[in-house]
């Protein structure tokens, strides 16, 4: 499917990033908030939305969902 990059992982980032991926496209979620994209990596959500949680899961297990912290140091 498509490659994307998902800039921000608020409310609107990480649901778009998780819906693309569910949609299986293969997405990078990128942060300059560090602790928001250790806590994803570790599987915590940093924000509520009601069964995203295991979407998210779902999505980073199948290989499909990144947040990779390097890309956005400065």
């Amino acid at each position: 499917m498509y490659k994307i990059a998902v800039i921000g992982t608020g409310y609107v980032g990480l649901t778009a990033a998780i819906g693309l991926a569910d949609f299986g496209s293969n997405v990078l979620g990128l942060d300059i908030d560090e602790n928001k994209i250790k806590m994803l990596q570790s599987g915590i959500m940093p924000i509520y939305e009601t069964g995203m949680k295991e979407v998210l899961d779902k999505n980073v297990a199948a290989g499909r969902l990144k947040y990779p912290l390097e890309r956005m140091k400065k």
